[in-house]
């Protein structure tokens, strides 16, 4: 089934729920096809459960206003991308959503036609997508849901956290201001009482939450990029930015440049064949762990902060397998 038929199917059913019923012949001239097309494309919707009706007295085809969605604008690939996304992540528990997302599109699936359900279905098994591993979130998903009752109402929360900035369980109020999946975890952000301003909390260290009544404002001015700066990652440290000036060697330095690590990135190729990396970044600690995952292949050139803490680390792992 191509592209072509497919819009016309769909736009079939737009004006067959929506424009007061057609008949075969006014239909066809709409589409600039002949009736039997229009017969073939009413079998069609009929063998994907859409109830298309014929009024005997008023000689047109409907379908009742009540009984059928309005259908979306899909094209082909639409179509594939939400089903192979889906059947690759639906079903994980540690992935709140996308369980709903799944269910989602497996009613999209069903309502497709059965010639172009069958030929996604062959597709979409073809198709493998892996992401980085994510925390698990097995028995969280009541947690997950119950903020994000709390951020639409805007309902202050009870919560007790295993924290490893303080190294103990602690129990905070939290104003829950937005929820956010990055890369590994879901994290909730939002001010919290014990610390008296804005922090960032891992869903998978809730140990409890409790709903409250308490009640608060969104501050109009809050925004995730502001809060996060320039962050590697999600730990903005304090002070100003620094430019940060890493030099990789040719070994990795295809790999380095084909990836945007970070959006103030900027990369040159010298003649060497090594890799120049600058960018801008909001504290230094987590953007250490990523250089010191390519070992001897990077050299941090500036700042000074940052290459005195690569060397430190290097020191104390050669300590630690020299057994000093």
């Amino acid at each position: 089934m191509n592209d072509k038929r497919i819009t016309r199917l769909i736009k079939l059913l737009k004006m067959l729920q929506y424009g007061g019923g057609q008949n075969c012949s006014g239909l066809a001239t709409a589409f600039g096809v002949g009736p039997r097309t229009i017969l073939r494309d009413f079998e069609t919707l009929r063998q994907a459960g859409v109830p298309v009706k014929f009024d005997r007295k008023a000689q047109r085809f409907h379908i009742p206003g009540a009984s059928y969605l309005p259908p979306t604008d899909f094209t082909a690939e639409e179509a594939l991308s939400l089903l192979a996304l889906a059947a690759e992540h639906g079903r994980k528990p540690r992935l709140p959503l996308y369980e709903a997302a799944f269910s989602a599109a497996a009613k999209l699936e069903a309502s497709l036609p059965t010639s172009l359900r069958n030929e996604l279905r062959g597709t979409t098994r073809a198709i493998k997508i892996r992401l980085n591993q994510a925390s698990h979130l097995t028995g969280k998903a009541s947690i997950h849901h119950q903020l994000v009752s709390a951020i639409e109402k805007r309902r202050v929360v009870r919560i007790e956290y295993e924290s490893f900035t303080e190294w103990e369980r602690i129990t905070t109020k939290l104003r829950p201001y937005q929820l956010l999946f990055s890369r590994r975890s879901w994290y909730v952000i939002g001010r919290s009482s014990l610390h008296r301003e804005v922090r960032m909390f891992n869903l998978t260290r809730i140990m409890s939450l409790k709903l409250l009544r308490e009640r608060f404002a969104a501050p109009r001015n809050f925004d995730l990029d502001k809060y996060l700066r320039n962050a590697w990652h999600l730990i903005p440290g304090p002070g100003r930015d620094a430019h940060v000036k890493v030099r990789f060697k040719p070994l990795v330095a295809g790999n380095v440049a084909e990836v945007l690590w970070h959006k103030t990135q900027r990369t040159k190729l010298l003649a060497d064949g090594s890799l120049e990396f600058n960018a801008t970044v909001s504290g230094l600690t987590e953007i250490a762990w990523w250089i010191l995952g390519y070992g001897d292949q990077a050299e941090v050139l500036q700042p000074a902060k940052l290459r005195q803490l690569i060397a430190q680390r290097a020191r104390n792992m050669a300590a630690m397998y020299n057994g000093v």
